[in-house]
């Protein structure tokens, strides 16, 4: 069996834009050689920020209608 150590992390959180060939440059706190793991997320566009929520909300509610469920709810 392994045996699973856990370390305590910093997070720091960086905006950037990408630049032409993909580029991303950043300036980070680290002493030069320190090994560092980077997650590399892409941000929705702002008109996109609440395009699930939207959905959700206007989703059918139709599922919910279901005589087996409701009377499993009436009778709990």
């Amino acid at each position: 069996m392994d045996i699973i150590t856990s370390q305590s992390v910093s997070a720091i959180k960086y905006e950037a834009t990408v630049q032409e060939n993909g580029r991303i440059e950043l300036s980070v706190p680290f002493a030069p050689g320190k090994r560092v793991v980077i997650f590399v997320l892409q941000t929705q566009e702002e008109n996109d920020m609440f395009a699930d929520l939207t959905h959700a909300a206007t989703s059918s509610t139709t599922f919910w209608d279901n005589p087996f469920d409701d009377e499993d709810w009436n009778n709990a």
